[in-house]
């Protein structure tokens, strides 16, 4: 357990394309840092020296545990069900949630931590390549004092800290923001299409739309998202999309008008880019 004049042990469940870079930054801003995955430790590499492979021993070791996992049932299973991180004594003092979940889960989540436990939703926003170099733009809810002592971990993480207010605003704005994100992608795919059937290169659209009206994150920054050029795959980051796009229509708590069915099925027919 972390005392009043120690620095914090930070540990990062979830170690994939955004949450290894993330631990990493972390250690290059000289913070003690432990990494935990379902996957062997073998597959870390040089990162393999700082995973922790049995859950228990990993919950005792670290004071604040970043949940950097897929989706809301695997935040369950890590927190409470399959690995059961604040189940065992000695449990962290504290939980962020930088997975992109519904908030309306958040209580749920907060009913089954331990009274002395802090949550704070902090969903992140960026591609692998902003983890990698520590400029992931964070939207963050949580008491006020404990977000400001984490401060220097965010930063250590992220250019853009907006602190939002209370825990869920962070995750209420990150799934309001994804709708805009999925919109945009789905935009893009639909609109290079067109313009390979018009005999319009796609490239040149985009270099085009880069300076001009039709800007966005995707379009502009298609060389640098790992993802780019996927297609659908419930398993890959188009899937992720979907799981974004769904949060937000839960968070909502609505149907999908006729807009949102039709992005669903926009995402789960596309089709990987030719490159």
């Amino acid at each position: 357990m972390m005392t009043e004049t120690s620095a914090p042990v930070f540990g990062v469940a979830g170690c994939g394309t955004m949450g290894l870079p993330m631990a990493r930054r972390l250690v290059a801003a000289g913070f003690e840092v432990w990494g935990f995955d379902v996957r062997p430790v073998s597959e870390f590499g040089d990162f393999a020296g700082r995973m922790i492979a049995d859950p228990n021993d990993f919950a005792e070791r670290v004071d604040v545990v970043v949940s950097v996992v897929r989706d809301h049932r695997q935040t369950i299973d890590l927190c409470f069900d399959d690995q059961g991180l604040f189940d065992v004594d000695g449990w962290p003092d504290t939980l962020i949630v930088c997975s992109t979940l519904s908030p309306g889960v958040l209580p749920e989540i907060a009913a089954r931590l331990p009274e002395d436990v802090s949550l704070i939703d902090a969903p992140m926003s960026g591609a692998p390549a902003r983890a990698e170099d520590g400029s992931l733009t964070f939207m963050v809810g949580g008491d006020d004092d404990a977000v400001a002592a984490l401060s220097p971990a965010f930063q250590a993480m992220g250019r853009d800290i907006h602190h939002l207010g209370g825990v869920g605003t962070g995750m209420t704005c990150k799934v309001v923001n994804n709708f805009l994100a999925v919109s945009g992608v789905v935009a893009v795919r639909k609109a290079m299409a067109s313009a390979e059937r018009l005999g319009l290169n796609p490239q040149t659209l985009l270099d085009v739309a880069r300076s001009s009206s039709g800007s966005t994150w995707y379009g502009d920054n298609m060389a640098r998202i790992s993802w780019a050029a996927e297609g659908y795959d419930p398993q890959n980051t188009i899937g992720i999309l979907e799981k974004d796009l769904l949060s937000y229509l839960d968070a909502i708590d609505g149907e999908p008008g006729e807009f949102e069915t039709a992005l669903l099925a926009e995402i789960r027919r596309m089709e990987p880019l030719q490159t």
